[in-house]
């Protein structure tokens, strides 16, 4: 069972940002969304672990990152701003996802 747990760390560190990016997106609007698109929430970063689909949400996503690392080291994490098409601008400028 330990060797089976280390292979699919390994797995898991292999993937491509594209590909952890794809993961996050495919759990958040199957799972996640309807959770967590509230008024209180909109703006703030939810990040996931793409392995286990947990999730933590805080206003910048730092926190909810350390929370998550400290449960799994190892953990491949995404962040979304909830009700938005990016997580970030530089712009200032960002535009909301009205789904």
């Amino acid at each position: 069972m330990q060797h089976e747990q280390r292979s699919k760390d390994v797995q898991s560190i292999l993937l491509s940002r594209e590909e952890v990016g794809r993961r996050a997106k495919e759990l958040y609007e199957n799972s996640i969304r309807q959770q967590v698109e509230r008024e209180e929430n909109i703006g703030k970063m939810v990040i996931i672990d793409i392995e286990t689909g947990e999730y933590a949400i805080d206003k910048t996503g730092l926190e909810s990152a350390r929370y998550l690392r400290n449960k799994n080291p190892l953990a491949r994490l995404f962040g979304i701003r909830i009700g938005y098409k990016v997580a970030v601008s530089f712009s200032g400028e960002m535009e909301r996802d009205y789904r």
